[in-house]
């Protein structure tokens, strides 16, 4: 895979030169060794072998992590010294990025370390098909081995196979705890081997963009008449992304975001595993739109799977691009990257991906200026949903005017609902926009289990508000949930029954926002968790919390802190009778 070599304010070309130890009059002398924990050979030598192959430059400090991680289980503290000599980083500056992520752990040099983890995911569809039953099953199961370590963990993309859990790199849908242990005592700890993907992309609208035969200007109009919006959440106007990058001067860049953490959310997921080639074929369309030279692919840590499937796509697609390269030598393909997530939510936002591409912590960026102006590595930068770029390929084969006259009741488009909860045939859903939960529910998901009748809803996962079964005919789409403070966002839909608190699912989610937080602004970080202590309460106090709810919006720096109010604002708007006396 070509990497790529970015300008982002570091000396290129030019040779370190040694400090040299002098006497400074009135100082003392200098110190001859760096302050720090001392690297010894040992530990030298492991680095350099786990990371043979990894160029030593900062911006691969996460990918290093993972050598490391992956391999030993943990992070040891001599090791993380070797590495920061590696990269010529400070001590702190690596310690302080493996302890932000979730699925770095660092320990003593001489602290036992399991040689498995299993993680049990714990969020609300799985919460609700019995996760923390399944969890408790597998700590009893498990214990008294110590080479394995039993966590809870926040989403992991399988809702629609609750309950979930992920045995080492090994995704366990409808997980029990015999299933689990029977992958530890087998050492099947490694991705799951998914079925290469048929009747995929041929690259036929990106060889028509090659040959001429559609213009970039053309491509740029047949976006807009789509009226295709970000589905990674947001649904900003595509072409205005496009149009902003493509004007800025200077090199260009872009980045897809595979890093969908929303609960209820796995959408991205069936796309990578059935679709990856038509999704980089969307890719090379944009970048050579817009002018980008670097491509960097930010995917979740937690599909391995994907990541699999994902890494031969990209492999099959740098041949074609080997072979086209002659035949279209007036054309400058992007550099193409895959990057590893190491389980943060937040990086979901598109700046704190970018930070995290550039082998940072993944803290949110202050705007302006937009990362269309300044992203990666201070380059204009296209920032992209996966699912987005699926969508290109379509609209050039079809016209954009297809794609617009899809919808109902008066909406545009196609939407992929991930639906999960109380229905018979939780799934990936592609529906008009603007279908009602009703029609969703009744035409594609089965219905409710008998038995259950529909209580509530998430219509946009854990950031999208908590609905009553008296707006189930409301339609679902961007804009048309706002005026009952929600939003169908990455279109993540969670039935609730009767047989379901909404109380409990609020506190589900927030306690989900305070262990995702960043940490980066107080609103947020202390916002979450004295909302969820509120919310533990039997009786809620109303006043308070909407007191909370007004300054998290307000003065927080990203949609994290900005949104996590909204299931406690539901829960006192429409279910007010469940935290009441």
């Amino acid at each position: 895979m070509n990497e790529s070599i970015p300008t982002d304010g570091r000396l290129v070309g030019v040779q370190a030169v040694p400090m040299r130890r002098m006497d400074l009059p009135g100082k003392g002398k200098l110190r001859g060794t760096p302050k720090g924990r001392q690297v010894t050979p040992d530990d030298r030598a492991r680095v350099a072998a786990l990371c043979d192959g990894l160029d030593a430059r900062p911006e691969l400090l996460i990918e290093h992590l993972h050598r490391l991680n992956d391999a030993e289980g943990a992070l040891r503290k001599g090791r993380l010294a070797a590495l920061a000599e590696r990269l010529r980083l400070s001590q702190v500056e690596v310690f302080e990025v493996a302890s932000f992520y979730h699925h770095f752990q660092i320990v003593d040099d001489d602290a036992p370390v399991a040689r498995t983890t299993v993680r049990v995911c714990t969020s609300l569809s799985c919460e609700m098909a019995g996760a923390h039953a399944l969890l408790a099953d597998v700590r009893a199961r498990l214990a008294g081995d110590t080479s394995v370590q039993v966590l809870a963990a926040p989403c992991i993309g399988q809702c629609h196979q609750a309950p979930a859990a992920c045995v080492g790199q090994h995704q366990l849908p409808h997980a029990s705890a015999e299933a689990v242990a029977a992958l530890v005592e087998r050492g099947d700890t490694g991705p799951r081997v998914l079925p290469v993907p048929p009747g995929d992309s041929d690259y036929a609208q990106l060889l028509r963009l090659l040959d001429g035969a559609v213009t970039p200007d053309q491509v740029l109009a047949e976006l807009k008449a789509s009226g295709l919006r970000g589905l990674g959440g947001a649904g900003f106007p595509s072409w205005r992304k496009w149009e902003t990058v493509r004007a800025q001067p200077g090199q260009k860049a872009m980045v897809v975001n595979i890093d969908e953490g929303e609960v209820g959310t796995f959408k991205d997921w069936q796309v990578l595993t059935t679709s990856p080639r038509q999704v980089l074929e969307g890719m090379l369309i944009a970048a050579l739109t817009v002018g980008a030279g670097d491509v960097w692919l930010y995917l979740r840590d937690e599909y391995h799977d994907g990541r699999a499937i994902l890494s031969a796509a990209i492999a099959d697609l740098q041949q074609r691009i080997a072979a086209w390269t002659p035949r279209y030598p007036e054309v400058r393909f992007p550099r193409i990257a895959l990057r590893r997530g190491a389980g943060a939510y937040v990086c979901g936002e598109e700046s704190a991906l970018i930070e995290s591409v550039e082998g940072k912590r993944g803290m949110p960026r202050l705007k302006p200026p937009i990362v269309a102006v300044n992203g990666v590595f201070g380059r204009p930068t296209l920032a992209h949903n996966l699912e987005t770029l699926w969508w290109l390929p379509e609209i050039l084969a079809r016209g954009g005017a297809w794609l617009a006259g899809q919808g109902r009741h008066g909406r545009s488009g196609l939407r992929r609902f991930s639906v999960s909860g109380r229905v018979n045939k939780p799934g990936v859903y592609l529906a008009p926009a603007g279908i009602t939960l009703n029609e969703l529910i009744a035409e594609h998901a089965g219905g409710l289990p008998e038995g259950h009748r529909l209580h509530a809803y998430l219509p946009g996962g854990a950031s999208g508000g908590i609905l009553p079964a008296a707006l189930a005919d409301v339609p679902l789409d961007f804009d048309t949930l706002a005026e009952h403070g929600a939003f169908v966002g990455s279109m993540a839909v969670v039935v609730l029954s009767q047989h379901d608190s909404v109380r409990d699912a609020a506190l589900s989610l927030m306690r989900f926002f305070e262990h995702e937080s960043c940490g980066q602004c107080t609103p947020c970080r202390a916002g979450t968790v004295q909302a969820a202590h509120l919310m533990a309460d039997k009786v809620w106090d109303g006043e308070r919390l909407a007191q909370l709810s007004q300054v998290m919006r307000d003065a927080s720096i990203c949609g994290l802190g900005q949104a996590a109010p909204n299931p406690f604002d539901s829960v006192l708007r429409f279910f007010p009778d469940e935290v009441k006396p």
